[in-house]
């Protein structure tokens, strides 16, 4: 892990980068409820956005519909110039796409380094994986000191902490070279440090990946966001900075809750 970077500065927005994701019009209907409606979205290459809202705003089926999980869709959602709408999981992650989950998925009885070395795989051609391979890789190595993970290398990941475990999906999808990650509530039941230190990592890992996070802590969106996009019902309610968001009285109300003094009695 990095030591540690104000907290404030996190990463600038990229507003300069080219457009690497672009979605459009993008609806989903679920057996007559509309879970999106007209969401648009763009996210340049280099950035570290945050996607906020209320439980229900959609948060969640846009990842899903991102990354493949949620089919059908209508509108258009478009990487790096591909269309991802109607592609299978697995070409979407090797188009470059990776994501963690709200429940950690790791394999407990292999060693830190052997999770890793198994999500880097994709990227081996057969030959690679046939051959005896003997110590430990450039990418593992890379994804272990990037988190902070060295240390715990050659121990089991059923021996993790919980933050530690968080930090282990973000080093697999790292070894995987994604250009895009998204990452659902990454701090969810972290300690105060933990959370520091994730916020830390997010930062250092926006600086060669562009980085998406889905979130609910509001102190720890005010420390590390840059750009903030906020959904409800389904749809985009605004975008913006964290300042901008955090004074919209919209935002104030379905999310943050209104200040004291401005609520009737």
């Amino acid at each position: 892990m990095t030591s540690p970077s104000p907290p404030a500065s996190a990463a600038a927005p990229a507003s300069e980068a080219p457009a690497l994701l672009e979605i459009r019009g993008l609806e989903v209907v679920f057996g007559g409820f509309r879970a999106l409606t007209g969401v648009d979205l763009t996210v340049r290459q280099g950035e570290l956005r945050f996607l906020i809202g209320p439980n229900g705003a959609g948060k969640t089926t846009l990842i899903d519909v991102i990354t493949g999980l949620t089919r059908p869709a209508s509108g258009s959602v478009g990487f790096a110039g591909t269309s991802l709408l109607g592609r299978r999981e697995h070409r979407i992650v090797r188009l470059g796409i990776g994501r963690t989950f709200q429940t950690s998925v790791v394999f407990e009885e292999l060693t830190v380094a052997e999770n890793i070395d198994l999500a880097a795989c994709f990227r081996r051609p057969l030959p690679a994986l046939l051959r005896q391979r003997r110590g430990t890789s450039e990418a593992v190595a890379t994804a272990l000191e990037r988190t902070g993970l060295a240390g715990f290398a050659d121990r089991p990941a059923g021996v993790l902490s919980h933050g530690q475990r968080q930090w282990l999906e973000i080093g697999m999808l790292i070894a995987q070279r994604p250009r895009l990650l998204l990452l659902d509530e990454p701090v969810a039941g972290m300690s105060r440090t933990e959370r520091d230190r994730t916020g830390e990592l997010l930062v250092e890992i926006a600086k060669d990946h562009t980085v998406i996070v889905v979130e609910h802590d509001m102190e720890f969106l005010r420390r590390y966001a840059s750009q903030v996009t906020v959904l409800h019902e389904g749809s985009v309610l605004m975008e913006g900075d964290v300042a901008a968001v955090q004074a919209d009285a919209r935002v104030q109300e379905v999310y943050l809750g209104r200040p004291r003094e401005e609520k009737t009695p």
